[in-house]
């Protein structure tokens, strides 16, 4: 797969793939409590941010956003995700 070079592609990406691995354990979105995202740029805070909140409805899980200076392999974009089953 071509590494996606923007940020809202990255974080279409890195959403899909934390679908597909819920999906795995038999959870989904809903089943999120807390989420991370790491962003090298501040500036692509809204484009992520919206990305971000089409997968989860009117009650997403606690969430912190935080820029840092670097991501592996030039990544724009990090998510991280805890899930619970209830």
């Amino acid at each position: 797969m071509k590494f996606r070079k923007t940020a809202a592609g990255q974080a279409t990406q890195a959403m899909e793939n934390l679908r597909a691995i819920l999906q795995e354990a038999g959870l989904d979105f809903s089943d999120v409590v807390q989420s991370r995202i790491y962003l090298t740029d501040l500036q692509d805070f809204t484009a992520v941010n919206g990305i971000y909140g089409q997968y989860f409805g009117s009650n997403p899980p606690v969430r912190a956003t935080v820029q840092v200076a670097a991501l592996p392999k030039g990544a724009k974009v990090e998510i991280e995700m805890v899930a619970w089953r209830r």
